[in-house]
């Protein structure tokens, strides 16, 4: 059972066509009631958000702002120093300006939390050392491709052209690389060895280029003549760039990485409040993680013993994996069990615990064209022209798929979890300006909130038979052991007693992780180096849930009896991707 991939920005692919309202009409302007009337605060949103896409190109393409899709980032380390002085320029503006509404005041608040913790983080030379194995330029050169139309000739021409940008890229990403190794700041050994590795995976006969090539078709007929020749040479020069960076980071970062895997307590705090948008006590939550995996591997013991009476929960797995109520055989039943799901959640949800437009109301479920076993949520179009996408990166040779373990991620990538999230706060046009539509991200507000969705569903007893209980609290347990793990090992907590206490180490943690996993070895393999790579980023699933469900508790506390949930589910939705303080905030009035 895998979650979200976590990039760290929710994709929204390009704008361009139109799209009808609910009531039929065209969709410019589109967002319920009369368009509010744009101020000097969204001015300067605005003016941030068109000079980012300038120099990013991928984020323009994540977030749909056409005309950059044939060009990639300067990844050096100039580059990363101009998006730190745009930031920089952003904020100045900030603190001077004027809020004339609520709605600025969020803005502001959002804007200087978000890029005052990226200036930070740059200052401390993060974005130049930045190499792990799930969300690091080395991933994000290759993934904006996923991302890109393939469809006509013209398509195959703009992907040819950026697949020919590769290797400057890269190269550019090596001189950060180099420049942070000369600060001391290189990321460990496993990261580095990890990602070699990955990156040889993409090439070769059956790697992502080369499949690329094979399937590339203009108008359902193969690619063919000059465009195909053009096509294989580009995809050639990105593979070998790949093979080089490999073959570059075994040898010129290698040497140089710590072989330990924390990062330490001072940058793990940043890290922390950089994914949450919230300070948390650490002690506090590391004590809390283990109470909390406590409670759900209770739970579950339960449902296994109703399954079979004194069966553990590993027999319990046994079990529910062996049902063949649970199965389902190949690629396109798997597709076909995802769309269908979605759209049941939108048919019994919307007009009752959510207000869902009519654009919203869409999205496509999609086997991705990568083998990684992650599942993920790319938002739609500014236009809804490309509605929001559920993916499912299925590993090479499976076929084989049990819905108990896997329903609960369904509802966390799409409905009620990202794909209300992220496409009603795209929909909201009238209300709010284009940067706290498509680029405002935190972590845990957003992966918070798909973990609240998954409990919804289970508190509307969408979860009540068994298996799919069980999913949902094994999908629970591996967010909780999270918890558990990226606290302790990178800030240097005793471990729990149950793996021996005393020092965190690599073997104490896969323990744990296999304990309260749930999940195949490889998968968890990769989870666990995922957790070592990206200090802060794991937790804020679980702690972002804690932050929601404390909010929404505190909303019924001075509501009472006139609380209403769907209220508070629009009022929230609609702030858009905001750290999780100023989501509170504002959720409270008490900006």
């Amino acid at each position: 059972m895998t979650d979200h991939s976590d990039v760290p920005t929710p994709t929204n692919p390009p704008a361009t066509t139109g799209v009808t309202t609910e009531a039929g009409g065209p969709a410019s302007g589109h967002g319920a009631g009369r368009a509010r009337e744009r101020t000097d605060v969204d001015a300067i949103a605005e003016r941030y958000l068109d000079a980012l896409v300038e120099l990013s190109p991928i984020t323009a393409t994540s977030l749909g702002v056409p005309g950059h899709d044939h060009e990639l980032d300067d990844l050096s380390p100039e580059g990363n120093a101009a998006a730190a002085r745009l930031r920089e320029r952003t904020l100045a503006e900030l603190g001077r300006a004027t809020p004339a509404d609520d709605v600025d005041r969020v803005t502001v608040a959002a804007m200087t939390e978000r890029l005052g913790l990226a200036q930070e983080r740059w200052q401390a030379g993060f974005d130049d050392m930045s190499l792990n194995v799930i969300a690091s330029p080395l991933q994000g050169v290759r993934d904006v491709f996923d991302l890109m139309p393939q469809q006509s000739g013209a398509d195959w021409q703009t992907v040819t052209t950026r697949l020919a940008a590769v290797p400057a890229a890269l190269a550019g990403y090596r001189e950060s690389l180099l420049s942070a190794r000369e600060r001391g700041l290189v990321s460990p050994q496993r990261q580095v060895v990890a990602c070699a590795e990955q990156t040889r995976d993409l090439v070769g006969p059956e790697g992502y280029f080369a499949r690329l090539v094979e399937g590339a078709a203009a108008d359902g007929e193969p690619l063919s003549g000059p465009a195909r020749t053009a096509l294989e040479q580009a995809a050639r020069q990105a593979a070998d760039a790949y093979a080089e960076t490999a073959d570059w980071l075994e040898r010129e970062l290698l040497p140089h990485a710590p072989e330990a895997d924390a990062c330490g307590r001072e940058r793990y705090a940043l890290e922390s409040r950089y994914f949450l948008g919230a300070e948390v006590d650490l002690e506090e939550t590391y004590a809390w993680g283990q109470r909390e995996v406590a409670d759900l591997h209770a739970q579950m013991a339960a449902i296994a013993d109703g399954l079979e009476p004194g069966a553990s929960v590993e027999r319990g797995v046994e079990i529910l994996d062996a049902d063949e109520r649970y199965q389902l055989h190949g690629t396109d039943a798997l597709r076909a069990w995802m769309q269908e799901r979605a759209d049941e959640v939108i048919a019994q949800l919307g007009d009752v615990h959510f207000d869902i437009p009519g654009p919203v109301r869409r999205i496509e479920c999609m086997i991705a064209p990568t083998q990684t076993g992650g599942i993920y949520y790319t938002g739609p179009s500014d236009d809804f022209s490309r509605p929001g996408r559920m993916w499912w990166s299925v590993p090479r040779g499976n076929t084989e798929f049990r819905t108990w373990s896997e329903l609960t991620t369904v509802y966390h990538e799409g409905v009620p979890g990202h794909h209300l999230q992220v496409a009603q706060t795209v929909y909201r046009s009238a209300l709010l300006n284009r940067w706290r539509r498509l680029e405002a991200w935190t972590s845990g507000h957003g992966e918070g909130w798909a973990l609240y969705a998954e409990r919804l569903m289970a508190e509307l007893g969408h979860m009540d038979d068994p298996g799919n209980r069980m999913g949902w609290l094994a999908g629970q347990s591996l967010r909780a052991a999270r918890v558990v793990i990226d606290i302790g090992v990178h800030c240097g907590f005793d471990a729990p007693d149950e793996v021996g206490g005393g020092a965190w180490d690599h073997d104490k943690a896969w323990t744990y992780l296999t304990r309260y996993g749930f999940m195949d070895e490889k998968v968890l393999r990769f989870e666990l180096d995922r957790y070592l790579g990206w200090p802060g980023q794991a937790p804020s699933y679980k702690i972002g849930e804690r932050l929601w469900l404390s909010l929404r508790e505190e909303v019924k506390q001075r509501e009472g009896d006139g609380f209403d949930l769907k209220a508070f589910h629009r009022r929230a939705l609609d702030l858009g991707g905001v750290g999780l303080d100023t989501l509170r905030d504002a959720v409270l009035g008490e900006l």
